[in-house]
């Protein structure tokens, strides 16, 4: 694997004031590996209620959980992503 693949550009575009109830965003650009771009795109064209930021977002969810985050945000994304249906 490339080093150019292993690189990640974060740019933070903006950020919200978190409130209460309500959850900040940051815009998030980074390159993968052509074979998981392919992934996305299919799997987004199958399941017309998933879109790439859904699916980064689920993703990113999982894998904290996975290793150990224990932010309640992060779980609850992790769950709810677990349960919710693919299908449209």
């Amino acid at each position: 694997m490339e080093l150019n693949h292993l690189q990640t550009t974060v740019r933070l575009e903006s950020t919200a004031v978190e409130e209460e109830g309500s959850a900040a965003s940051v815009s998030l650009e980074a390159e993968i590996p052509e074979a998981l771009y392919r992934g996305m795109k299919d799997f987004i064209g199958c399941n017309p209620s998933w879109d790439q930021y859904t699916l980064m977002s689920s993703a990113l969810a999982s894998f904290l959980f996975q290793n150990g985050c224990d932010d309640r945000a992060v779980t609850e994304r992790y769950l709810d992503d677990l349960f919710a249906t693919t299908g449209s």
